[in-house]
């Protein structure tokens, strides 16, 4: 069968698909090619079910266009193909007459707005939870210096020993809870910027890492040693990549393997705004993965997968990377958890 002659099809950076009243693919440009990682022997003439093995509204939107001769827009279409790979699209059909070809379907990849939309989020999130964090520990701290000061006075007062085990108790926890208020309001500290080199950040962190579980935690570096130096505050960003380790070592009870790895990222765009160059580090362990419930809400405030947790580590990671204008993704399965810092590098390297 040779396809229509839509030699102009082919310049268009969109995907386009042809299809007759049965469904089946009659021609794909070079864009739907790419788009998909198929070539035109395996799309033309293939029933679009075919192509993927998950369509979600896109069948539904096709058959009402044919139903109704009308043109329908998915602004946020999933598509899974055959060969597995998760499609986010902004697709749209439209009815055409051509010879045997009823539906033109035009698809274009939409990762890029999600992603920009998801950090501006998070970004407004972080700002909200910085705000209501430091109200929060303000709050706190002044009847917690008092039940501290109460308990002091009593232990004072009392003779019994036995008794006094209980003051001790009080004070402790008031220490521990003043402790808890101090890391939250860390952040609220200016950053000191100066020239940094992400490796020297990351061997500390590594030092650290092995000093705090010496017999089961294996850390490997895969480093580009050729990244430049960044301006960054070298305290915020080992205080950052710290947290984020050590939730992955307690995460796998102090035995397993840490990977840390850098990179040079091009052409990044971090929150609407465009870096020809960028600094990508990944912390990776072989733990057992973040739990569902909360795999969407790790960089909350308070919130924890280990019992015991105080869940503020995330939290000030996500708020230092954030004071250097750069993110933190998260993409974690069992036996696999990868978190991604970029940090952008100042024009001129």
């Amino acid at each position: 069968m040779t396809p229509p002659p839509f030699p102009g099809l082919d310049l268009l950076a969109t995907a386009v698909l042809l299809l007759d009243e049965n469904l089946n693919v009659v021609y794909a440009n070079l864009s739907a090619e790419n788009l998909f990682e198929l070539s035109q022997k395996h799309i033309v003439e293939r029933p679009l079910p075919s192509l993927f093995s998950d369509m979600g509204e896109l069948i539904t939107a096709v058959s009402k266009s044919l139903l109704h001769n009308a043109s329908y827009i998915e602004h946020d279409l999933v598509l899974v193909t055959s060969g597995g790979a998760t499609l986010h699209l902004m697709g749209s059909v439209t009815p055409v007459e051509y010879e045997m070809a009823r539906i033109l379907l035009e698809f274009q990849k939409i990762d890029q707005q999600l992603r920009i939309a998801r950090e501006e989020r998070l970004m407004d999130q972080s700002q909200a939870n910085r705000a209501l964090i430091r109200n929060l520990a303000h709050e706190i701290r002044n009847p917690l210096g008092g039940i501290r000061g109460a308990a002091q006075l009593l232990e004072s007062e009392l003779g019994a020993k036995h008794l006094v085990e209980y003051t001790q108790v009080i004070m402790k926890e008031a220490d521990r809870l003043r402790s808890l208020l101090d890391r939250l309001l860390t952040p609220n500290r200016p950053p000191h910027f100066s020239e940094v080199n992400i490796h020297e950040v990351l061997e500390r962190v590594r030092s650290l890492i092995l000093a705090e579980f010496p017999e089961g935690i294996a850390v490997s570096r895969e480093y580009d040693t050729s990244l430049p130096a960044l301006i960054g505050d070298r305290e915020q960003l080992i205080q950052a990549v710290l947290n984020i380790a050590r939730n992955a070592a307690q995460a796998m009870q102090g035995r397993g393997r840490l990977v840390l790895r850098t990179r040079i990222a091009r052409q990044v765009t971090i929150a609407k705004k465009r870096f020809k160059l960028a600094i990508s580090m990944q912390i990776i362990d072989n733990g057992p993965g973040i739990p569902e419930s909360i795999k969407d809400r790790i960089f909350d405030p308070l919130v924890s997968g280990r019992e015991g947790g105080h869940g503020v580590g995330l939290t000030l990671a996500q708020t230092f990377i954030n004071q250097h204008h750069g993110t933190i993704e998260c993409a974690s399965g069992p036996g696999k958890t990868s978190f991604n810092i970029l940090l952008p590098l100042a024009e001129g390297h």
